[in-house]
């Protein structure tokens, strides 16, 4: 389930980020050339708002981030990748501009909400988007705090 929140920064007059709460799905792969690869051509018809893989141990785990959840998890299923429970994020995309990721952590800290992880990119013509994860107890404040109330 996708819940998209529009905010309006007053103190511009075009700038608009959308603010989907995502659900997201991990899963521990080998970590050796072509793993990632070899996956997600496993995946290659499920749309992905996000993916990101980093290295944990001696594995290597990958977050899923679908536009069709249960697409993903039919897809998954037939690739036999293992799949741990669905988890929360939030998905932001906007205009870019200098401060739009500080402008969004801020908002998170002055409603005391700590991030556990952030990775955020510029998309080109003059677009950004950024995926955030905070603790489950923490969804629901943050989800507040980026304007969903």
């Amino acid at each position: 389930m996708h819940q998209e929140i529009n905010n309006t920064n007053p103190d511009q007059e075009n700038d608009m980020d959308t603010i989907r709460a995502v659900e997201y799905y991990v899963a521990e792969i080998s970590n050796k050339a072509g793993e990632g690869a070899r996956v997600l051509a496993a995946l290659r018809g499920v749309n992905l708002l996000a993916f990101t893989g980093f290295p944990s141990g001696r594995k290597a785990q990958v977050d899923f981030v679908p536009e069709d959840a249960a697409a993903f998890k039919a897809a998954a299923k037939q690739a036999k990748l293992k799949v741990k429970a669905k988890k929360g994020g939030f998905l932001v995309q906007g205009d870019d501009r200098p401060g739009a990721v500080a402008e969004l952590l801020q908002k998170l800290a002055g409603a005391k909400v700590n991030v556990t992880a952030i990775d955020a990119a510029a998309a080109g013509m003059g677009r950004w988007g950024a995926i955030l994860w905070v603790k489950p107890q923490d969804a629901k404040k943050a989800a507040k705090a980026l304007g969903a109330a």
